[in-house]
């Protein structure tokens, strides 16, 4: 049971630390009795590991504490990426929220905003926050006040994972995190592995909102505008529409992409892609971990660098550590985060994830940095995230899941025009924002 509060604990330590320089405590004559220890902190730490190598490591760093620190312990609480957010409203409300909270930093503004987080800022130890670079932190940081309401420390990136013999065979240049392929290579290559039935690309997007922000920052696309007083509208100009152009174009006018793709999620496309039905998939790092342990013997693949518009930049969305603003024991808390986010344990975490660690000792660990399963494209890509502008933006989730989800698989599947899906973006979007 968690006990009242860190100054009971500390108050029995004082109290013990008095009796024992007091005089005598020997076995005869005027000694006091010894007093029972104090009990330990006890945090509760939700995390939404999910992968059963990253499940595995989070596990033993929480055991690897625990056996350390007699006198924190940490309870490892299951929770999942589908709910967690609608269960961290009721648990806050509640009184009843984890010590310790794993998320993404998208939710993190919102909680932030109703005062559900612990304002980190003047709390980060000095060698967690020089080892973390700014941009990772900026992930985090909300408000007028600069407030850090979370802890980075994995980040993903949009890559392409294809059929080396696929690409060997059109004997098409293979690009290097130095020379990526610009977004009209892309296109050609695309064109030019497309035939005998098979198609040169999958644009899995079941999901479509993230994968087209994030992607949209290689032509400066921003999607959103904040003016001096700190309110955001949507904006859907030339820069935001090179992106939806682009696939649109790969599905409907080159036919170089499977539009059958276009309502799977991100690892659907994956029997097709070793059957040879696809020779690209533009997805997350993290889907290498499936094409590693469930691709057919004798298949080859490869790991290619983000590609290029006006630049290769990308939108950096953190997987995040928090700590309740109504957890007893915030301190506590924040130790156990800076153990679990150090740069070798970082370093476990993002190999159990296959996503890329924010931490700077971490991003030189050799684990992570050769080249098996494109370790070394999948860590380079690191150099291009970006602090995501949606990030800021209060109603964001809202207009994600009520207007734009709707309006990209509209667009996409050719059923509106470009111009059509850029105003409802702005026009139903501003309505929603309004609200915020």
């Amino acid at each position: 049971m968690r006990i009242t509060s860190a100054l009971a604990a500390a108050a029995v330590l004082a109290l013990s630390a008095a009796c024992g320089s007091g005089g005598s405590t020997g076995a005869t004559g005027g000694g006091t009795a010894s007093e029972a220890p104090a009990e330990p902190v006890k945090l509760n730490f939700l995390s939404l590991a999910w992968q059963k190598e990253s499940i595995e490591a989070n596990k033993a760093l929480v055991d690897e504490w625990n056996k350390n620190n007699p006198t924190i312990q940490v309870t490892y609480v299951q929770g999942s990426w589908d709910n967690v957010n609608d269960q961290l409203v009721t648990q806050f409300e509640g009184g009843g929220a984890p010590d310790v909270i794993h998320n993404d930093s998208p939710a993190l503004s919102g909680f932030a905003t109703r005062g559900y987080l612990l304002d980190l800022k003047d709390k980060l130890p000095a060698e967690l926050k020089s080892d973390i670079p700014q941009p990772a932190w900026d992930t985090v940081t909300f408000g007028a006040e600069g407030g850090v309401y979370g802890v980075p420390f994995l980040q993903e990136s949009q890559v392409i994972i294809a059929n080396k013999k696929l690409l060997d065979a059109a004997k098409v240049r293979v690009p290097t995190a130095d020379n990526p392929w610009t977004w009209d290579e892309f296109a050609e290559v695309s064109k030019k592995l497309t035939k005998d039935g098979a198609f040169g690309v999958a644009w899995p997007m079941k999901s479509p909102v993230n994968k087209t922000l994030n992607l949209a920052l290689n032509f400066n696309g921003t999607f959103f505008q904040t003016g001096a007083d700190g309110k955001s509208t949507v904006k859907v100009g030339p820069e935001e529409k090179e992106v939806l152009q682009r696939i649109y174009n790969q599905i409907h006018v080159d036919k170089s992409a499977d539009p059958k793709t276009l309502g799977m999620g991100t690892a659907d496309p994956l029997p097709g892609f070793y059957k040879g039905e696809y020779a690209m998939l533009p997805v997350g790092v993290y889907l290498r971990q499936q094409v590693a342990e469930q691709a057919p013997e004798g298949f080859e693949w490869v790991t290619l660098p983000p590609l290029k518009g006006t630049s290769s930049n990308q939108g950096a969305v953190s997987q995040t550590l928090s700590v309740s603003a109504d957890s007893k024991n915030p301190d506590e808390a924040l130790k156990f985060i800076s153990f679990f986010l150090n740069g070798p344990n970082q370093a476990r975490l993002a190999k159990g994830d296959w996503l890329l660690p924010t931490s700077q000792k971490a991003a030189t660990d050799p684990s992570i940095t050769g080249a098996e399963n494109g370790w070394d494209v999948a860590t380079a890509s690191v150099k291009n995230l970006v602090v995501a502008p949606f990030l800021k933006v209060n109603g964001y989730d809202e207009w994600k899941s009520k207007v734009a989800t709707p309006v990209l698989q509209e667009y996409y599947a050719g059923k509106i025009s470009l111009d059509d899906a850029a105003k409802r973006l702005v026009e139903e979007g501003n309505k929603v924002l309004e609200r915020y």
